[in-house]
């Protein structure tokens, strides 16, 4: 009876592990945010979900990337302002998440602060001033903005008003690469920075990120300090869809 009771459970996890890496490979995968590079829209101990389906599959889309898919099938080809994570070109191991700008063939250029995209500024609108968001443990100052992408996709970003990113060289997005930048323009390691993140190529895209399901503040308690829940726990950003 000991035998079956063990081979029974043993059946039912090795069930579950299937059932969880189907999930995780082909529909859903939780990500955790450890980085300021996407304030104010996305913060530090922020858990959201990103779809595995949104772009078709490649082996990223599997747990350790292994090679059994050679390029992307069922591809579909993500829209310019889409919040991704994919793996960085450096390491082909390590997840990154910023906001989709520029697609293949589009140049990319930081002019007086300014985004320009082939060539034709992105509309930038003042939202508010001197407000205080994260780089990293530092707080910053920074003016935040609404652009407007050639597509009509709007969203947030910050820069500082201290100094910030001026001017940059044109950047060519090559075929089948996509141009990313963080939200928070002055804090952010993306596609500006060759040797880091460069271009990404299509086959490097994980999945969209979609909504945030869980958000911590983890300098006010970890999650084991049950008695400080009430003050690290963002109420208001449970299950906040991402735009």
């Amino acid at each position: 009876m000991n035998k079956d009771f063990f081979i029974d459970n043993l059946k039912t996890l090795f069930y579950a592990l299937l059932i969880a890496v189907f999930i995780r490979s082909f529909l859903l995968q939780p990500f955790y945010i450890p980085s300021s590079s996407m304030e104010p829209n996305l913060l530090v101990g922020d858990r959201l979900f990103v779809t595995k389906y949104s772009f078709g599959y490649s082996k990223h889309s599997f747990p350790f990337s292994p090679p059994i898919i050679k390029d992307r099938i069922f591809y579909t080809k993500p829209n310019r302002g889409d919040v991704i994570v994919f793996k960085t070109p450096a390491d082909n191991r390590t997840d990154y998440i910023k906001r989709l700008i520029g697609l293949p063939g589009d140049s990319v250029q930081f002019i007086d602060g300014d985004v320009y995209i082939n060539d034709n500024q992105i509309l930038k609108t003042i939202v508010s001033k001197n407000d205080i968001i994260f780089c990293g443990y530092k707080k910053i100052n920074v003016n935040t903005f609404e652009e407007k992408l050639p597509n009509g996709k709007l969203h947030i970003t910050s820069y500082r008003n201290d100094f910030s990113y001026k001017n940059s060289d044109k950047f060519i997005v090559p075929p089948n690469h996509y141009f990313f930048l963080g939200d928070n323009r002055d804090c952010s390691k993306d596609s500006r920075f060759l040797s880091d993140v460069g271009y990404v190529h299509e086959n490097n895209l994980v999945g969209k990120a979609q909504f945030i399901f869980f958000s911590s503040d983890y300098r006010i308690g970890y999650f084991i300090e049950f008695w400080k829940w009430h003050k690290s726990f963002r109420f208001n950003r449970f299950f906040k869809k991402i735009h």
